[in-house]
C-alpha cells in the first residue's frame, strides 16, 4: 500500500498543497514550526478519524475557515482508491469515495493503513491510561473498521448515562442506556482481549528487535473481574457488577465501570514499566507496542504506510537502527526531521524540504 497524491485546503498551516509521492522512503525536512507535522498528521487522520496531537478536530481546520479538506490517492495492489475527507467546524464531518458520498466519515475507514511512531508515544508507557486505550481502540479500528462505530456508540451512551446519573434522574430513565453501556461495552473489552491475543506473538519478536535484555507483556486490566474475549459472557457480568455499584455512581454522578476506565498493563520481567523503567526501557516498550501493530497489519495484508514523525533525535542508535531496518522494508516509508542530519544516510534518498508552506 502507499499514497501517491495528497492535497490539503485549510488544513492546519496549508492553504493549499498538492504532493505526488512514490513508493519507498520520503522524508520532510524542516525546523518546527514549518508544517511538516502537519502534512503527516493529515495522513493520519485519514487512517484512523484521529489526530496524533490533539484531541478535537477545531485545530485541524485552518484559522479563519469553516473546513479542511484532506483528498488523497491510495494505491493498493491492482487497486485504487481516491479518498476525501471534509472537517468542518460547525457540522459533522463528511466523506466521499471515487468521489461517491458515503454515509458518513467513517465509511472511508479499512481504506488507508498506518502505523506510526512519534515523540508523543513516550506517553503510552509514562502517561495516564488514556493513551493506552486509544492505542488499542485505533489498532483495533484499523484491523476492524466497523469498531469505530461501537467504540462512537458507547461513548454516546456513556455521555447520555453521565448527564443522567448528575442530574439524579430516577432508574428508569437510565436502563435503556444502561443496556446500551453494556451491549457495546461488552463488545469492545471483547474485541480488544481478542487483539492483545493476536498481538502476543509480535510483541516477542518486535521486543526481540530493540531489547533482548527483558522479556515484555501486556496484561488487559479491567475494574470488572471475569471479563474475557466472548462478549455474550462479558454482558452478564457487566450487567451484574453495574447493578453492585448502582448507589456509589448515584452518590458520584458518574458511570465508574466500563471500558472507559479499563488499561493495559506493560511488564516488563514481570515488573510494571510505568514508574520502575529506565528512559530507554520505557523508548524499548513503546517502539515494541508500535512496531507489533505494523508486524500484525502486514501479517493481514493490510501493508500499513510506516510513518516516522520526529523520533530519530529521541532514540539511541540501537533503537535507530531498528527503525531504519523496517523503514527500508516498507511498501512506503514517510519520515520527519527537524535538522537534516538526524538522518540515518541510508533514509536520505529522497528529501523534501519545507519552508513557509511550501514544499520542494
Amino acid at each position: 500500500m502507499f499514497l501517491s497524491q495528497l492535497q490539503l485546503t485549510n488544513f492546519r498551516s496549508y492553504n493549499s498543497l498538492n504532493l505526488s509521492l512514490n513508493k519507498g522512503v520520503t522524508t520532510f525536512v524542516g525546523e518546527n514550526g514549518e508544517g511538516k507535522t502537519n502534512i503527516i498528521e493529515s495522513i493520519i487522520y485519514l487512517s484512523i478519524l484521529s489526530s496524533h496531537r490533539v484531541s478535537t478536530d477545531q485545530p485541524l481546520v485552518q484559522l479563519g475557515s469553516e473546513q479542511a479538506i484532506i483528498r488523497a490517492r491510495i494505491n493498493n495492489g491492482d487497486r485504487e482508491a481516491l479518498l476525501e475527507l471534509e472537517i468542518n467546524s460547525h457540522r459533522a464531518n463528511r466523506a466521499k469515495v471515487n468521489n461517491q458520498p458515503t454515509r458518513s466519515q467513517r465509511g472511508i475507514l479499512g481504506f488507508l493503513h498506518t502505523t506510526f511512531f512519534s515523540p508523543e508515544d513516550l506517553d503510552l508507557v509514562r502517561g495516564d491510561p488514556g493513551g493506552r486505550r486509544a492505542f488499542i481502540d485505533q489498532t483495533l479500528v484499523q484491523q476492524t473498521p466497523r469498531m469505530s462505530a461501537v467504540i462512537s456508540d458507547y461513548e454516546r451512551a456513556l455521555k447520555q448515562r453521565n448527564s443522567l446519573l448528575k442530574t439524579r434522574a430516577p432508574q428508569s430513565s437510565l436502563e435503556p442506556w444502561d443496556e446500551h453501556l453494556i451491549e457495546f461495552g461488552s463488545e469492545i473489552v471483547a474485541e480488544r482481549i481478542k487483539l492483545l491475543s493476536k498481538l502476543e506473538e509480535f510483541f516477542s519478536e518486535a521486543h526481540e528487535n530493540i531489547s533482548k535484555k527483558k522479556v515484555f507483556a501486556v496484561d488487559y486490566r479491567s475494574h470488572i473481574e471475569g471479563l474475557s474475549s466472548d462478549k455474550d459472557s462479558n454482558k452478564g457480568i457487566f450487567k451484574e457488577k453495574l447493578t453492585e455499584v448502582r448507589a456509589q455512581e448515584r452518590d458520584r454522578g458518574i458511570t465508574l465501570l466500563g471500558p472507559h476506565r479499563d488499561d493495559l498493563t506493560l511488564l516488563l520481567d514481570n515488573q510494571p514499566v510505568k514508574g520502575y523503567a529506565s528512559q530507554g526501557e520505557s523508548w524499548s516498550v513503546a517502539l515494541t507496542l508500535k512496531l507489533a501493530t505494523y508486524l500484525l497489519l502486514r501479517s493481514e495484508d493490510k501493508n500499513p504506510i510506516l510513518i516516522l514523525d520526529d523520533v530519530f533525535a529521541e532514540l539511541d542508535e540501537k533503537r535507530r537502527s531498528t527503525l531504519v531496518d523496517l523503514a527500508l522494508t516498507a511498501e512506503q516509508t514517510l519520515i520527519t526531521v527537524a535538522v537534516e542530519s538526524d538522518l540515518p544516510t541510508q533514509l536520505s534518498q529522497n528529501l523534501r524540504y519545507i519552508k513557509e508552506g511550501s514544499v520542494k
